[in-house]
């Protein structure tokens, strides 16, 4: 009886110290425990649980050897034992050790358990014909009808490996449900783009009048994708009020995800500021969003804002920073960012040395790049790509070298990897890396073989490159198509464009942009808007590049009425998703129409202006007879730091010419030159030889015109000529017919 008594006395003892080194969770605890229990002996008669507990400690720290040895020393063991051991192995990625670990357990005669089965399941590497096996086997033993722990274990699943099919069937099969099988469900159509399917199943668990989860509403905010979804969006939002869930931080950053998703930034900035509690996934959600509208400056504020807050960074807040500074181009922003990154420690890590190596790569800091790239630790192919192409940008033979040391240090390059060498390659390269591209197994993928028709054109080898047509019969895919189509196109074979393209039985948006673009050029204009509606028709629905033709062509027309009707159709179609490129030419349009004021508003609601965008409306008041506006709006451009271009110089020179201001028109081609270091052009000292002629001063235009450091052409002799007539100068005609 004393043994016994000393017996339990132990054990008791060493129970207080299971509890306890389950709290503490230590290595050194837990080899502590385990020799105690060794000291006592390997008895039968020691409970099982103490050996599982031991186990069990040593698995969540790690230690999985010593849990196995641990495991096979047992002299008993029971369900648990095999279970703990079966999520060891599945935590640490060995699926294949888990599943002869559950293969043993039902040999020795235990039953699996729906933790068992659950556990194998939830492993992301578990295959497909396993994951069945198991299916089939707890259909058979009635785990599947005991509880919803295993289907909802096999919906996860099914979703991993994108059997949705499957994952409906399993869910319409379960007996029972609980709240997590349906937000699992609910998750997997959200994710997977089924939108109205995870909607329906989302109000069919409303109406079964249950408490809803955080993870209900996550669900079914994962299904928004486009601003068509808004509206149900702002629905769910106000259901989100009204049942208590504005303190849960996962439903607020879902909400703010679901705004920026369905593009209404500013109603997710606006909510943004409203919500009380924001971690660093909020901050996060909306900087990007703000980085990838164009509002770089916008997103380095919030940074600061986020600093100041409390909130530390991730590698998700530095890369969206890094991409902001990247689309700014201003070197010092991103130097700046680039030392918080340091300060951090996140210059190893390989998304945001990318990052990095991007940014400094397109501000032409290649030094920088290449330092940044041996910083990260683990490089993959995309840090690769970054470095290879800043070097091709450059026009520079180094990026070959660095594709040989990728292949020499067993990275597989990827058609990025070739698109950008290619890009660079000279004509001797091209055949070897052609050679390589087939040796890869890329000669079929599109964008490679659309990288090799480009490098052979620019290479001046266009017969090598129509190769690929004759080669295919003329059946190349649509994007090669394109690319061929493109060549066409910029070398003014607008005739060659379409009889490539109008035999294809289908036309991506791509090859109908290349065509509409190509009878625009060649003055088709009833053809365009004709094309315009039977790519409708078709179902193919326009894009900025559509609407940039088309406004061209109604610029060229100078019809109003049909640039007022195509603006009002943008406006219906989604006017947001209009880039600056497109409100530039919008802008020009309504200029040439003589509609300025529609011109002035156009601009004044862009919210991202740049050079052309200025330019633009500078030229726009001068044709109209704007001229003081013209230079204010000049004035108001270089105040902004926006340096002028030649195009800038001739739009305002031009107003200068239509206004008689012969002193301001002077004194910018002086500013040109001496200010801003712009080579006057041709247009530039026409426009000025026309002024001063205009304005009575033949002899400083003959001077100007001795000055070119380049043969006038004839447009500049008429004009001095003109001039010269219409102030009866008729010695400097003869001095002028004599130059000409």
């Amino acid at each position: 009886m004393s043994f016994h008594g000393e017996f339990l006395k132990h054990q008791k003892r060493l129970l207080q110290l299971l509890h306890a080194c389950s709290r503490v969770r230590s290595l050194r605890a837990t080899k502590a425990l385990h020799a105690l229990n060794i000291t006592m002996g390997l008895s039968p008669k020691q409970p099982i649980f103490v050996y599982n507990n031991i186990m069990s400690q040593y698995s969540s720290l790690g230690k999985l050897l010593v849990a196995r040895k641990l495991f096979d020393r047992m002299p008993l063991r029971n369900v648990v034992s095999y279970n703990i051991m079966i999520s060891a192995y599945n935590t640490s990625g060995y699926v294949g050790e888990a599943w002869k670990m559950f293969y043993e357990m039902r040999v020795s005669g235990f039953e699996p358990t729906q933790y068992a089965v659950s556990r194998l399941l939830s492993c992301g590497s578990l295959d497909i014909y396993h994951g069945v096996l198991l299916h089939s086997l707890v259909i058979k033993n009635g785990l599947f009808d005991g509880d919803a722990f295993v289907g909802t274990s096999l919906l996860g699943f099914y979703g991993r490996h994108g059997l949705l099919e499957e994952a409906v069937w399993t869910f319409q099969d379960m007996p029972c449900r609980s709240l997590v099988t349906w937000n699992s469900m609910i998750s997997l159509l959200g994710n997977h783009g089924f939108f109205e399917n995870c909607v329906f199943l989302f109000r069919e668990l409303v109406r079964r009048d249950v408490d809803l989860s955080e993870g209900s509403f996550m669900g079914v905010f994962s299904a928004f994708s486009c601003p068509q979804d808004l509206e149900f969006g702002k629905q769910l939002h106000a259901f989100v009020i009204k049942n208590g869930f504005t303190c849960e931080i996962l439903v607020m950053n879902s909400l703010i995800s679901m705004y920026v998703k369905c593009s209404a930034i500013c109603s997710a900035e606006k909510f943004f500021k409203e919500v009380q509690f924001k971690d660093v996934v909020s901050w996060n959600t909306i900087i990007a969003a703000i980085a990838k509208i164009g509002g770089p400056q916008k997103a380095v504020e919030l940074f600061s804002q986020m600093s100041m807050a409390g909130v530390l960074p991730t590698e998700i807040t530095f890369v969206s920073l890094i991409n902001c500074c990247t689309s700014l181009e201003v070197p010092i922003s991103g130097e700046s960012v680039h030392a918080k990154i340091i300060q951090h420690a996140y210059e190893s890590n390989v998304l945001v040395g990318s990052a990095l190596v991007d940014f400094y790569a397109k501000c032409d800091n290649l030094k920088a790049a290449h330092r940044c790239f041996y910083e990260i630790c683990e490089k993959n192919v995309v840090s690769w790509n970054a470095l290879i192409l800043g070097y091709s940008n450059s026009s520079s033979p180094t990026c070959i070298l660095l594709l040989q040391e990728m292949l020499r240090l067993g990275y597989r390059p990827n058609e990025f990897s070739f698109s950008a060498v290619l890009k660079s390659s000279l004509a001797l390269e091209l055949q070897q890396l052609h050679c390589l591209v087939v040796r890869m197994g890329f000669e079929q993928n599109y964008y490679v073989l659309s990288s090799l028709i480009m490098s052979y054109t620019k290479s001046g080898l266009i017969s090598d490159a129509l190769v690929f047509v004759t080669a295919s019969d003329g059946l190349l895919p649509d994007v090669p198509s394109n690319v061929i189509a493109g060549i066409y196109n910029r070398t003014g074979q607008y005739n060659e464009t379409l009889r490539f393209l109008c035999p294809l039985e289908e036309l991506d948006i791509v090859s109908w942009n290349i065509v509409i673009s190509a009878l625009g050029r060649i003055g088709y204009y009833k053809e365009v808007f004709e094309l315009f509606q039977q790519m409708q028709f078709n179902q193919v629905w326009p894009d900025n590049y559509t609407f940039v033709s088309l406004l061209s062509v109604c610029a060229k027309l100078c019809n109003l009425a049909l640039g007022s009707s195509l603006h009002a159709y943008i406006i219906k179609t989604d006017f947001s998703s209009c880039d600056t490129f497109a409100c530039n030419v919008l802008l020009d349009m309504y200029g040439k129409c003589g509609s300025i004021g529609n011109s002035v508003k156009i601009f004044d609601e862009m919210r991202y202006k740049n050079l052309i965008t200025w330019t633009a409306l500078i030229s726009a008041l001068g044709v109209n007879g704007y001229v003081h506006e013209a230079l204010e709006r000049f004035r108001e451009m270089i105040f902004l730091g926006f340096k002028p271009d030649g195009v800038a110089f001739t739009a305002v020179l031009t107003a200068c010419r239509h206004g008689g201001l012969v002193r301001d028109g002077l004194e910018l081609f002086g500013q040109m030159i001496n200010n801003y270091g712009v080579e006057p052009k041709m247009d530039h000292y026409q426009c000025v030889v026309d002024l001063l002629v205009k304005g009575g001063h033949v002899t400083e235009a003959e001077k100007l015109i001795s000055s070119m450091a380049f043969p006038p052409n004839m447009i500049i002799w008429r004009c001095f000529l003109e001039g010269c007539k219409s102030h009866g100068n008729a010695v400097d005609v003869d001095q002028a017919v004599a130059h000409a």
